[in-house]
Protein backbone atom coordinates (compact mmCIF):
# COMPACT_ATOMS: atom_id res chain seq x y z
CA UNK A 1 0.00 0.00 0.00
CA UNK A 2 1.32 3.40 -0.99
CA UNK A 3 0.82 6.48 1.17
CA UNK A 4 1.24 9.99 -0.16
CA UNK A 5 1.45 13.14 1.99
CA UNK A 6 -1.15 15.81 1.44
CA UNK A 7 -0.20 19.36 0.59
CA UNK A 8 -0.79 20.43 4.20
CA UNK A 9 1.45 17.60 5.46
CA UNK A 10 4.24 18.63 3.12
CA UNK A 11 3.98 22.23 4.29
CA UNK A 12 4.03 21.17 7.96
CA UNK A 13 7.08 18.97 7.39
CA UNK A 14 8.86 21.75 5.51
CA UNK A 15 8.09 24.24 8.28
CA UNK A 16 9.32 21.81 10.94
CA UNK A 17 12.57 21.15 9.10
CA UNK A 18 13.11 24.89 8.63
CA UNK A 19 12.45 25.54 12.32
CA UNK A 20 14.94 22.83 13.32
CA UNK A 21 17.56 24.33 11.03
CA UNK A 22 16.97 27.84 12.36
CA UNK A 23 17.04 26.61 15.97
CA UNK A 24 20.35 24.79 15.45
CA UNK A 25 21.88 27.81 13.75
CA UNK A 26 20.64 30.20 16.46
CA UNK A 27 21.31 27.68 19.23
CA UNK A 28 17.71 27.95 20.47
CA UNK A 29 16.73 24.62 21.99
CA UNK A 30 13.02 25.46 22.20
CA UNK A 31 12.84 26.07 18.44
CA UNK A 32 14.65 22.80 17.76
CA UNK A 33 12.27 20.92 20.08
CA UNK A 34 9.19 22.52 18.52
CA UNK A 35 10.36 21.74 14.96
CA UNK A 36 11.24 18.18 15.95
CA UNK A 37 7.77 17.76 17.46
CA UNK A 38 6.23 18.83 14.17
CA UNK A 39 8.31 16.25 12.28
CA UNK A 40 7.43 13.59 14.85
CA UNK A 41 3.71 14.41 14.44
CA UNK A 42 4.03 13.95 10.69
CA UNK A 43 5.71 10.57 11.22
CA UNK A 44 3.07 9.42 13.70
CA UNK A 45 0.36 10.66 11.32
CA UNK A 46 1.73 8.40 8.63
CA UNK A 47 1.57 5.35 10.89
CA UNK A 48 -1.95 6.29 12.00
CA UNK A 49 -3.16 6.78 8.43
CA UNK A 50 -1.65 3.46 7.35
CA UNK A 51 -3.38 1.55 10.13
CA UNK A 52 -6.72 3.32 9.58
CA UNK A 53 -6.88 2.68 5.83
CA UNK A 54 -5.66 -0.88 6.32
CA UNK A 55 -8.52 -1.57 8.75
CA UNK A 56 -11.05 0.06 6.41
CA UNK A 57 -9.95 -2.04 3.45
CA UNK A 58 -9.84 -5.24 5.51
CA UNK A 59 -13.33 -4.75 6.91
CA UNK A 60 -14.86 -3.97 3.51
CA UNK A 61 -14.59 -0.82 1.43
CA UNK A 62 -16.35 -1.08 -1.92
CA UNK A 63 -18.09 0.78 -4.70
CA UNK A 64 -21.38 -0.49 -6.17
CA UNK A 65 -23.76 0.83 -8.81
CA UNK A 66 -27.25 1.91 -7.81
CA UNK A 67 -28.92 0.05 -10.71
CA UNK A 68 -29.24 -3.66 -11.43
CA UNK A 69 -28.78 -3.51 -15.19
CA UNK A 70 -25.26 -3.80 -16.53
CA UNK A 71 -25.80 -1.76 -19.70
CA UNK A 72 -27.39 1.66 -20.11
CA UNK A 73 -28.61 2.91 -23.46
CA UNK A 74 -28.42 6.54 -24.50
CA UNK A 75 -28.38 8.59 -27.65
CA UNK A 76 -25.28 10.14 -29.13
CA UNK A 77 -24.82 13.59 -27.64
CA UNK A 78 -27.22 12.76 -24.82
CA UNK A 79 -26.48 12.68 -21.11
CA UNK A 80 -27.36 10.09 -18.50
CA UNK A 81 -26.89 10.16 -14.73
CA UNK A 82 -25.72 6.95 -13.07
CA UNK A 83 -26.03 6.57 -9.31
CA UNK A 84 -23.27 4.79 -7.39
CA UNK A 85 -22.43 4.15 -3.74
CA UNK A 86 -19.26 4.03 -1.68
CA UNK A 87 -19.68 1.68 1.28
CA UNK A 88 -17.49 1.81 4.38
CA UNK A 89 -18.08 -1.32 6.43
CA UNK A 90 -15.28 -0.59 8.93
CA UNK A 91 -15.30 1.11 12.33
CA UNK A 92 -13.12 4.08 11.33
CA UNK A 93 -14.21 7.30 9.71
CA UNK A 94 -12.65 8.23 6.40
CA UNK A 95 -12.86 10.83 3.68
CA UNK A 96 -12.66 10.26 -0.06
CA UNK A 97 -11.21 13.12 -2.08
CA UNK A 98 -10.60 13.77 -5.76
CA UNK A 99 -13.18 11.27 -7.02
CA UNK A 100 -12.59 10.77 -10.73
CA UNK A 101 -13.93 8.30 -13.28
CA UNK A 102 -12.03 5.60 -15.13
CA UNK A 103 -13.90 5.43 -18.43
CA UNK A 104 -13.59 5.28 -22.18
CA UNK A 105 -12.23 8.35 -23.93
CA UNK A 106 -15.37 8.37 -26.12
CA UNK A 107 -17.37 9.43 -23.06
CA UNK A 108 -17.34 12.69 -21.12
CA UNK A 109 -17.72 11.57 -17.50
CA UNK A 110 -17.85 13.70 -14.36
CA UNK A 111 -18.53 12.79 -10.71
CA UNK A 112 -20.53 14.93 -8.26
CA UNK A 113 -19.54 15.52 -5.54
CA UNK A 114 -15.78 15.08 -5.85
CA UNK A 115 -15.29 14.85 -2.04
CA UNK A 116 -17.32 12.55 0.21
CA UNK A 117 -17.20 11.84 3.94
CA UNK A 118 -17.45 8.17 4.87
CA UNK A 119 -18.47 7.66 8.51
CA UNK A 120 -18.01 4.25 10.04
CA UNK A 121 -20.49 1.58 8.86
CA UNK A 122 -22.17 3.86 6.33
CA UNK A 123 -22.72 4.31 2.62
CA UNK A 124 -22.63 7.50 0.59
CA UNK A 125 -24.20 8.05 -2.82
CA UNK A 126 -22.72 10.08 -5.63
CA UNK A 127 -23.67 10.79 -9.24
CA UNK A 128 -21.75 9.82 -12.35
CA UNK A 129 -22.82 12.01 -15.27
CA UNK A 130 -22.03 10.60 -18.70
CA UNK A 131 -22.29 12.30 -22.08
CA UNK A 132 -21.65 10.22 -25.18
CA UNK A 133 -19.67 11.62 -28.10
CA UNK A 134 -19.63 8.65 -30.50
CA UNK A 135 -21.94 5.76 -31.38
CA UNK A 136 -20.63 2.47 -30.07
CA UNK A 137 -20.24 0.32 -27.00
CA UNK A 138 -18.10 1.98 -24.36
CA UNK A 139 -17.43 1.29 -20.72
CA UNK A 140 -17.26 3.14 -17.43
CA UNK A 141 -14.67 0.91 -15.78
CA UNK A 142 -14.82 2.27 -12.22
CA UNK A 143 -13.62 5.19 -10.13
CA UNK A 144 -10.35 6.29 -8.58
CA UNK A 145 -9.95 8.39 -5.43
CA UNK A 146 -7.67 9.11 -2.51
CA UNK A 147 -8.77 7.98 0.97
CA UNK A 148 -7.74 9.85 4.11
CA UNK A 149 -8.30 8.86 7.70
CA UNK A 150 -10.08 11.45 9.86
CA UNK A 151 -8.78 10.92 13.40
CA UNK A 152 -10.76 12.85 15.99
CA UNK A 153 -12.72 14.48 13.17
CA UNK A 154 -9.69 16.25 11.75
CA UNK A 155 -8.07 16.13 8.33
CA UNK A 156 -5.73 13.21 7.64
CA UNK A 157 -2.08 13.91 6.98
CA UNK A 158 -1.67 11.14 4.41
CA UNK A 159 -3.84 9.72 1.67
CA UNK A 160 -3.95 6.34 -0.02
CA UNK A 161 -4.83 6.12 -3.74
CA UNK A 162 -7.48 3.48 -4.40
CA UNK A 163 -9.15 2.26 -7.56
CA UNK A 164 -12.53 0.48 -7.61
CA UNK A 165 -13.04 -1.65 -10.71
CA UNK A 166 -16.77 -2.09 -11.32
CA UNK A 167 -17.52 -2.05 -15.07
CA UNK A 168 -20.74 -0.63 -16.46
CA UNK A 169 -21.56 -0.55 -20.17
CA UNK A 170 -22.91 2.36 -22.22
CA UNK A 171 -24.51 1.47 -25.54
CA UNK A 172 -24.63 4.67 -27.57
CA UNK A 173 -26.99 4.70 -30.53
CA UNK A 174 -28.16 7.24 -33.13
CA UNK A 175 -30.79 9.61 -31.84
CA UNK A 176 -33.68 8.63 -34.21
CA UNK A 177 -33.32 4.91 -33.43
CA UNK A 178 -33.01 5.65 -29.72
CA UNK A 179 -36.29 7.59 -29.80
CA UNK A 180 -37.93 4.77 -31.74
CA UNK A 181 -36.80 2.00 -29.38
CA UNK A 182 -37.59 3.86 -26.15
CA UNK A 183 -41.05 5.16 -27.10
CA UNK A 184 -44.22 3.20 -26.31
CA UNK A 185 -45.66 1.49 -29.37
CA UNK A 186 -48.99 -0.19 -29.83
CA UNK A 187 -50.22 -0.02 -26.24
CA UNK A 188 -49.48 -2.94 -23.97
CA UNK A 189 -48.27 -5.16 -26.81
CA UNK A 190 -45.58 -2.59 -27.68
CA UNK A 191 -45.94 -3.55 -31.32
CA UNK A 192 -45.76 -1.23 -34.28
CA UNK A 193 -49.13 -0.15 -35.62
CA UNK A 194 -49.72 -1.38 -39.18
CA UNK A 195 -48.59 1.18 -41.70
CA UNK A 196 -47.79 1.26 -45.36
CA UNK A 197 -49.09 2.29 -48.73
CA UNK A 198 -51.99 0.28 -50.16
CA UNK A 199 -51.09 -0.63 -53.72
CA UNK A 200 -53.61 -0.80 -56.58
CA UNK A 201 -52.81 -4.48 -57.01
CA UNK A 202 -54.94 -7.55 -56.38
CA UNK A 203 -53.80 -9.66 -53.47
CA UNK A 204 -54.62 -11.32 -50.19
CA UNK A 205 -55.28 -8.14 -48.26
CA UNK A 206 -57.83 -6.95 -45.71
CA UNK A 207 -59.13 -3.89 -47.57
CA UNK A 208 -61.97 -4.28 -50.05
CA UNK A 209 -61.17 -2.73 -53.39
CA UNK A 210 -64.26 -3.63 -55.45
CA UNK A 211 -66.79 -6.31 -56.32
CA UNK A 212 -66.42 -7.74 -59.80
CA UNK A 213 -67.89 -10.56 -61.84
CA UNK A 214 -66.57 -14.05 -61.30
CA UNK A 215 -64.12 -15.28 -63.92
CA UNK A 216 -62.75 -18.80 -64.33
CA UNK A 217 -59.87 -19.39 -61.94
CA UNK A 218 -61.15 -17.24 -59.07
CA UNK A 219 -61.09 -19.14 -55.76
CA UNK A 220 -64.48 -19.92 -54.22
CA UNK A 221 -63.46 -18.43 -50.87
CA UNK A 222 -63.48 -14.96 -52.46
CA UNK A 223 -67.04 -15.21 -53.74
CA UNK A 224 -69.40 -12.67 -52.10
CA UNK A 225 -72.43 -14.91 -51.67
CA UNK A 226 -74.85 -12.35 -50.25
CA UNK A 227 -74.05 -9.78 -52.92
CA UNK A 228 -74.26 -12.49 -55.57
CA UNK A 229 -77.72 -13.50 -54.33
CA UNK A 230 -78.92 -9.89 -54.51
CA UNK A 231 -77.50 -9.33 -58.02
CA UNK A 232 -78.37 -12.73 -59.40
CA UNK A 233 -74.81 -13.42 -60.61
CA UNK A 234 -71.56 -14.54 -59.02
CA UNK A 235 -69.50 -11.66 -57.68
CA UNK A 236 -65.97 -11.84 -56.31
CA UNK A 237 -64.37 -9.62 -53.68
CA UNK A 238 -61.28 -7.88 -55.07
CA UNK A 239 -59.01 -7.03 -52.14
CA UNK A 240 -56.07 -4.64 -51.84
CA UNK A 241 -52.80 -5.71 -50.37
CA UNK A 242 -50.33 -3.38 -48.73
CA UNK A 243 -47.11 -2.88 -50.57
CA UNK A 244 -44.02 -1.68 -48.74
CA UNK A 245 -40.56 -0.76 -49.89
CA UNK A 246 -37.56 -3.04 -49.47
CA UNK A 247 -34.76 -0.68 -48.48
CA UNK A 248 -31.05 -1.48 -48.34
CA UNK A 249 -28.78 0.78 -46.25
CA UNK A 250 -25.12 0.41 -47.27
CA UNK A 251 -22.53 2.08 -45.01
CA UNK A 252 -18.82 2.37 -45.79
CA UNK A 253 -17.09 2.15 -42.38
CA UNK A 254 -13.47 2.40 -43.51
CA UNK A 255 -11.10 3.42 -40.74
CA UNK A 256 -9.97 6.63 -42.46
CA UNK A 257 -13.52 7.98 -42.11
CA UNK A 258 -12.96 8.11 -38.32
CA UNK A 259 -10.47 10.96 -38.87
CA UNK A 260 -11.51 14.09 -37.01
CA UNK A 261 -12.86 15.04 -33.63
CA UNK A 262 -14.89 12.47 -31.73
CA UNK A 263 -18.52 12.88 -32.71
CA UNK A 264 -17.74 15.10 -35.72
CA UNK A 265 -15.83 12.69 -37.95
CA UNK A 266 -17.37 11.78 -41.33
CA UNK A 267 -18.32 8.30 -40.09
CA UNK A 268 -20.01 9.79 -37.00
CA UNK A 269 -22.24 11.90 -39.20
CA UNK A 270 -22.88 9.00 -41.59
CA UNK A 271 -23.95 6.69 -38.73
CA UNK A 272 -26.45 9.31 -37.56
CA UNK A 273 -27.79 9.59 -41.11
CA UNK A 274 -28.15 5.81 -41.42
CA UNK A 275 -30.04 5.72 -38.11
CA UNK A 276 -32.39 8.48 -39.26
CA UNK A 277 -33.22 6.83 -42.58
CA UNK A 278 -33.65 3.43 -40.92
CA UNK A 279 -36.04 4.85 -38.32
CA UNK A 280 -38.09 6.65 -40.97
CA UNK A 281 -38.54 3.56 -43.16
CA UNK A 282 -39.19 1.23 -40.24
CA UNK A 283 -41.86 3.60 -38.91
CA UNK A 284 -43.60 3.37 -42.29
CA UNK A 285 -43.54 -0.43 -42.14
CA UNK A 286 -40.89 -0.91 -44.85
CA UNK A 287 -38.44 -3.78 -44.79
CA UNK A 288 -34.95 -2.44 -44.07
CA UNK A 289 -31.66 -4.26 -44.57
CA UNK A 290 -28.22 -3.08 -43.53
CA UNK A 291 -24.74 -3.72 -44.91
CA UNK A 292 -21.67 -2.37 -43.10
CA UNK A 293 -18.51 -2.79 -45.13
CA UNK A 294 -14.86 -1.83 -45.21
CA UNK A 295 -12.08 -3.99 -46.62
CA UNK A 296 -14.61 -6.82 -46.19
CA UNK A 297 -18.29 -7.18 -45.37
CA UNK A 298 -18.58 -6.63 -41.64
CA UNK A 299 -22.37 -6.90 -41.21
CA UNK A 300 -25.11 -8.20 -43.49
CA UNK A 301 -28.67 -7.89 -42.17
CA UNK A 302 -31.40 -9.18 -44.45
CA UNK A 303 -34.36 -6.82 -44.93
CA UNK A 304 -36.95 -7.13 -42.17
CA UNK A 305 -39.43 -4.81 -40.48
CA UNK A 306 -40.48 -4.05 -36.94
CA UNK A 307 -38.76 -3.03 -33.71
CA UNK A 308 -36.69 -6.22 -33.60
CA UNK A 309 -34.98 -5.19 -36.83
CA UNK A 310 -34.35 -1.74 -35.33
CA UNK A 311 -32.59 -3.45 -32.41
CA UNK A 312 -30.44 -5.44 -34.83
CA UNK A 313 -29.51 -2.29 -36.75
CA UNK A 314 -28.53 -0.53 -33.51
CA UNK A 315 -26.31 -3.45 -32.53
CA UNK A 316 -24.69 -3.51 -35.96
CA UNK A 317 -23.99 0.23 -35.98
CA UNK A 318 -22.60 0.05 -32.43
CA UNK A 319 -20.21 -2.85 -33.04
CA UNK A 320 -19.49 -3.36 -36.71
CA UNK A 321 -17.78 0.02 -37.18
CA UNK A 322 -15.37 -0.53 -34.28
CA UNK A 323 -11.62 -0.98 -34.77
CA UNK A 324 -11.12 -4.03 -32.54
CA UNK A 325 -10.51 -6.44 -35.45
CA UNK A 326 -6.92 -7.21 -36.44
CA UNK A 327 -7.35 -5.81 -39.96
CA UNK A 328 -8.51 -2.43 -38.56
CA UNK A 329 -6.45 -2.08 -35.37
CA UNK A 330 -2.99 -0.54 -35.01
CA UNK A 331 -2.01 -2.59 -31.92
CA UNK A 332 -0.07 -5.84 -32.18
CA UNK A 333 -0.47 -8.78 -29.81
CA UNK A 334 2.06 -7.52 -27.25
CA UNK A 335 0.43 -4.09 -27.06
CA UNK A 336 -3.00 -5.72 -26.78
CA UNK A 337 -1.73 -7.85 -23.89
CA UNK A 338 -0.41 -4.76 -22.08
CA UNK A 339 -3.77 -3.03 -22.41
CA UNK A 340 -5.66 -6.13 -21.26
CA UNK A 341 -3.35 -6.60 -18.25
CA UNK A 342 -3.79 -2.97 -17.20
CA UNK A 343 -7.57 -3.34 -17.19
CA UNK A 344 -7.63 -6.88 -15.78
CA UNK A 345 -5.33 -6.33 -12.79
CA UNK A 346 -7.90 -4.45 -10.60
CA UNK A 347 -10.61 -6.99 -11.49
CA UNK A 348 -8.57 -10.08 -10.74
CA UNK A 349 -8.76 -11.22 -7.08
CA UNK A 350 -5.04 -11.95 -7.08
CA UNK A 351 -4.09 -8.87 -9.07
CA UNK A 352 -2.36 -11.05 -11.72
CA UNK A 353 0.35 -11.85 -9.17
CA UNK A 354 0.49 -15.45 -10.42
CA UNK A 355 0.74 -14.42 -14.10
CA UNK A 356 4.30 -13.68 -15.07
CA UNK A 357 5.16 -10.83 -17.39
CA UNK A 358 5.32 -12.01 -20.98
CA UNK A 359 3.18 -15.13 -20.41
CA UNK A 360 0.50 -14.23 -22.97
CA UNK A 361 -1.17 -17.65 -22.85
CA UNK A 362 -1.85 -17.39 -19.11
CA UNK A 363 -3.03 -13.79 -19.52
CA UNK A 364 -5.42 -14.75 -22.33
CA UNK A 365 -6.80 -17.63 -20.24
CA UNK A 366 -7.35 -15.37 -17.23
CA UNK A 367 -8.98 -12.72 -19.44
CA UNK A 368 -11.36 -15.30 -20.91
CA UNK A 369 -12.34 -16.39 -17.40
CA UNK A 370 -12.98 -12.81 -16.22
CA UNK A 371 -15.08 -11.95 -19.28
CA UNK A 372 -18.20 -13.09 -17.39
CA UNK A 373 -18.10 -9.73 -15.58
CA UNK A 374 -18.19 -7.81 -18.85
CA UNK A 375 -21.32 -5.77 -19.65
CA UNK A 376 -21.35 -6.66 -23.38
CA UNK A 377 -21.46 -9.91 -25.33
CA UNK A 378 -19.91 -8.89 -28.67
CA UNK A 379 -19.21 -11.01 -31.71
CA UNK A 380 -15.85 -12.73 -32.01
CA UNK A 381 -13.35 -10.29 -33.55
CA UNK A 382 -11.07 -11.19 -36.40
CA UNK A 383 -7.52 -12.12 -35.32
CA UNK A 384 -4.50 -14.06 -36.53
CA UNK A 385 -4.41 -16.56 -33.64
CA UNK A 386 -6.94 -17.85 -31.06
CA UNK A 387 -4.91 -16.24 -28.27
CA UNK A 388 -5.03 -12.84 -29.93
CA UNK A 389 -8.74 -13.33 -30.57
CA UNK A 390 -9.37 -13.86 -26.85
CA UNK A 391 -7.48 -10.66 -26.02
CA UNK A 392 -9.45 -8.66 -28.57
CA UNK A 393 -12.70 -10.23 -27.41
CA UNK A 394 -11.94 -9.10 -23.85
CA UNK A 395 -11.41 -5.49 -24.96
CA UNK A 396 -14.64 -5.48 -26.97
CA UNK A 397 -16.64 -7.03 -24.11
CA UNK A 398 -15.61 -4.30 -21.65
CA UNK A 399 -16.00 -1.41 -24.11
CA UNK A 400 -12.30 -0.52 -24.28
CA UNK A 401 -11.46 1.43 -27.42
CA UNK A 402 -8.37 0.70 -29.49
CA UNK A 403 -6.63 2.97 -32.04
CA UNK A 404 -7.57 2.35 -35.69
CA UNK A 405 -5.01 1.37 -38.28
CA UNK A 406 -3.03 4.23 -39.78
CA UNK A 407 -3.19 3.02 -43.39
CA UNK A 408 -6.68 3.17 -44.84
CA UNK A 409 -8.99 0.70 -46.56
CA UNK A 410 -10.12 2.84 -49.47
CA UNK A 411 -9.25 0.59 -52.43
CA UNK A 412 -10.43 -2.64 -50.80
CA UNK A 413 -13.61 -0.92 -49.59
CA UNK A 414 -14.50 0.10 -53.15
CA UNK A 415 -14.09 -3.48 -54.37
CA UNK A 416 -16.25 -4.70 -51.47
CA UNK A 417 -18.88 -2.06 -52.26
CA UNK A 418 -19.01 -3.21 -55.89
CA UNK A 419 -19.53 -6.81 -54.78
CA UNK A 420 -22.29 -5.74 -52.37
CA UNK A 421 -24.18 -3.81 -55.07
CA UNK A 422 -23.91 -6.75 -57.46
CA UNK A 423 -25.19 -9.13 -54.77
CA UNK A 424 -28.18 -6.90 -54.05
CA UNK A 425 -28.92 -6.64 -57.78
CA UNK A 426 -28.91 -10.48 -58.05
CA UNK A 427 -31.21 -10.87 -55.02
CA UNK A 428 -34.36 -12.72 -56.07
CA UNK A 429 -36.25 -13.51 -52.87
CA UNK A 430 -36.46 -9.92 -51.59
CA UNK A 431 -36.31 -7.58 -54.54
CA UNK A 432 -34.99 -4.17 -53.50
CA UNK A 433 -36.84 -0.96 -54.27
CA UNK A 434 -34.46 1.63 -52.71
CA UNK A 435 -30.70 1.42 -52.06
CA UNK A 436 -29.10 4.10 -49.87
CA UNK A 437 -25.30 4.22 -50.07
CA UNK A 438 -23.13 6.19 -47.62
CA UNK A 439 -19.63 6.12 -49.06
CA UNK A 440 -17.03 8.37 -50.69
CA UNK A 441 -17.30 8.56 -54.48
CA UNK A 442 -15.38 5.87 -56.38
CA UNK A 443 -11.83 6.96 -57.12
CA UNK A 444 -10.59 6.43 -60.70
CA UNK A 445 -7.20 5.26 -59.44
CA UNK A 446 -8.36 2.06 -57.72
CA UNK A 447 -8.08 -0.58 -60.42
CA UNK A 448 -6.86 -3.70 -58.59
CA UNK A 449 -9.45 -6.03 -57.13
CA UNK A 450 -8.81 -7.55 -53.74
CA UNK A 451 -7.31 -11.06 -53.67
CA UNK A 452 -9.98 -13.73 -53.65
CA UNK A 453 -12.77 -11.37 -54.72
CA UNK A 454 -15.05 -12.19 -57.66
CA UNK A 455 -14.87 -8.64 -59.07
CA UNK A 456 -13.38 -8.22 -62.53
CA UNK A 457 -11.88 -5.06 -63.89
CA UNK A 458 -11.59 -1.81 -61.98
CA UNK A 459 -13.83 -1.17 -58.99
CA UNK A 460 -15.38 2.04 -60.44
CA UNK A 461 -16.34 0.11 -63.58
CA UNK A 462 -17.76 -2.71 -61.47
CA UNK A 463 -19.73 -0.23 -59.35
CA UNK A 464 -21.09 1.42 -62.50
CA UNK A 465 -22.12 -1.96 -63.91
CA UNK A 466 -23.85 -2.90 -60.64
CA UNK A 467 -25.67 0.45 -60.51
CA UNK A 468 -26.90 0.00 -64.09
CA UNK A 469 -28.20 -3.44 -63.19
CA UNK A 470 -30.02 -1.98 -60.16
CA UNK A 471 -31.53 0.78 -62.28
CA UNK A 472 -32.62 -1.79 -64.86
CA UNK A 473 -34.49 -3.58 -62.07
CA UNK A 474 -36.20 -0.28 -61.12
CA UNK A 475 -34.20 0.20 -57.91
CA UNK A 476 -33.86 3.81 -56.79
CA UNK A 477 -30.15 4.29 -55.95
CA UNK A 478 -29.32 7.22 -53.64
CA UNK A 479 -25.68 7.98 -52.90
CA UNK A 480 -24.66 10.14 -49.93
CA UNK A 481 -21.07 11.35 -49.76
CA UNK A 482 -19.36 11.98 -46.38
CA UNK A 483 -19.36 15.43 -44.86
CA UNK A 484 -16.23 17.54 -44.79
CA UNK A 485 -13.97 17.06 -41.81
CA UNK A 486 -14.65 20.03 -39.49
CA UNK A 487 -10.93 20.82 -39.20
CA UNK A 488 -11.07 22.07 -42.80
CA UNK A 489 -13.42 24.87 -41.82
CA UNK A 490 -11.92 28.36 -41.89
CA UNK A 491 -12.36 30.11 -38.56
CA UNK A 492 -14.47 33.25 -38.72
CA UNK A 493 -13.05 36.45 -37.30
CA UNK A 494 -9.51 35.08 -36.97
CA UNK A 495 -6.42 36.29 -38.76
CA UNK A 496 -5.68 34.22 -41.85
CA UNK A 497 -2.63 32.02 -41.36
CA UNK A 498 -0.74 29.58 -43.53
CA UNK A 499 -2.77 26.75 -42.02
CA UNK A 500 -6.02 28.49 -42.98
CA UNK A 501 -4.79 28.87 -46.55
CA UNK A 502 -3.87 25.19 -46.71
CA UNK A 503 -7.24 24.14 -45.29
CA UNK A 504 -9.03 26.36 -47.78
CA UNK A 505 -7.05 24.84 -50.67
CA UNK A 506 -7.81 21.30 -49.50
CA UNK A 507 -11.47 22.19 -49.13
CA UNK A 508 -11.64 23.54 -52.69
CA UNK A 509 -9.98 20.39 -53.99
CA UNK A 510 -12.44 18.16 -52.14
CA UNK A 511 -15.37 20.19 -53.48
CA UNK A 512 -14.07 19.90 -57.03
CA UNK A 513 -13.62 16.15 -56.65
CA UNK A 514 -17.13 15.74 -55.28
CA UNK A 515 -18.57 17.87 -58.08
CA UNK A 516 -16.94 15.59 -60.67
CA UNK A 517 -18.25 12.54 -58.83
CA UNK A 518 -21.79 13.96 -58.73
CA UNK A 519 -21.72 14.57 -62.50
CA UNK A 520 -20.52 11.01 -63.09
CA UNK A 521 -23.22 9.60 -60.81
CA UNK A 522 -25.94 11.61 -62.52
CA UNK A 523 -24.88 9.93 -65.75
CA UNK A 524 -25.61 6.58 -64.09
CA UNK A 525 -28.99 7.73 -62.80
CA UNK A 526 -27.85 8.04 -59.15
CA UNK A 527 -29.19 10.81 -56.95
CA UNK A 528 -26.08 11.91 -55.07
CA UNK A 529 -25.60 14.71 -52.57
CA UNK A 530 -23.15 15.37 -49.79
CA UNK A 531 -24.38 15.36 -46.22
CA UNK A 532 -23.23 18.94 -45.79
CA UNK A 533 -25.28 20.17 -48.79
CA UNK A 534 -28.39 18.25 -47.78
CA UNK A 535 -28.31 19.61 -44.23
CA UNK A 536 -28.02 23.14 -45.55
CA UNK A 537 -31.01 22.48 -47.82
CA UNK A 538 -33.00 21.02 -44.93
CA UNK A 539 -32.38 24.12 -42.82
CA UNK A 540 -33.17 26.63 -45.57
CA UNK A 541 -36.17 24.94 -47.21
CA UNK A 542 -37.25 21.61 -45.73
CA UNK A 543 -38.83 19.32 -48.30
CA UNK A 544 -37.59 21.37 -51.24
CA UNK A 545 -34.24 19.62 -51.62
CA UNK A 546 -33.07 21.69 -54.64
CA UNK A 547 -35.10 19.70 -57.12
CA UNK A 548 -34.92 16.32 -55.37
CA UNK A 549 -37.99 14.61 -53.92
CA UNK A 550 -38.92 15.56 -50.38
CA UNK A 551 -37.99 12.11 -49.06
CA UNK A 552 -34.41 12.60 -50.18
CA UNK A 553 -34.28 16.09 -48.76
CA UNK A 554 -35.15 14.82 -45.28
CA UNK A 555 -33.11 11.60 -45.18
CA UNK A 556 -31.44 12.54 -41.95
CA UNK A 557 -34.73 12.84 -40.09
CA UNK A 558 -36.93 9.98 -38.86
Amino acid sequence: MQLHPTRATFQVALAGAAMVAVGVAAKVSAAVAFGGAMLLAVTLGRALALSTVTRIRASGFEMVWGMTRRVTRLERGGEVVLVAELRNRGFDDARGVNLRPVASSMLDVTIHPSVVDLPAASKVRFEVRVRARRVGRWGVHGIALEVRGTPLGGEGLYEVPLMFANPHGLEVMPKPLFAMLTSARGGRARALAPAGRAARLPGEGETLKELREHVPGDPFKRIAWKASARRGQLLVREMEREERDVVWLILDASVELWAGDDGRAPLDVAVDEVGGVAARHLARGDKVGLVVLASRIRTWLAPESGPLQATRIVAALASAASAVDADRCELDEVELAARVAEHLRPLDPRGLADVSRGNLDALATRAEAMRVRAPFAPRLPQAATPREQRLRHYLAAFGIEVPPRVDGEREKAEVTLANVLEKIARERRTKASIAHVWAPPPSPGSDAPAPGSDATGSSPATIARAVRELRRRHVDVRWTMPAFEPALEVRDGAAETVGDVVRHAVRLRVRASQARAERAMRGLGIRSRSIEVRRRADVSSPGDGAGDPPADGAEGRP
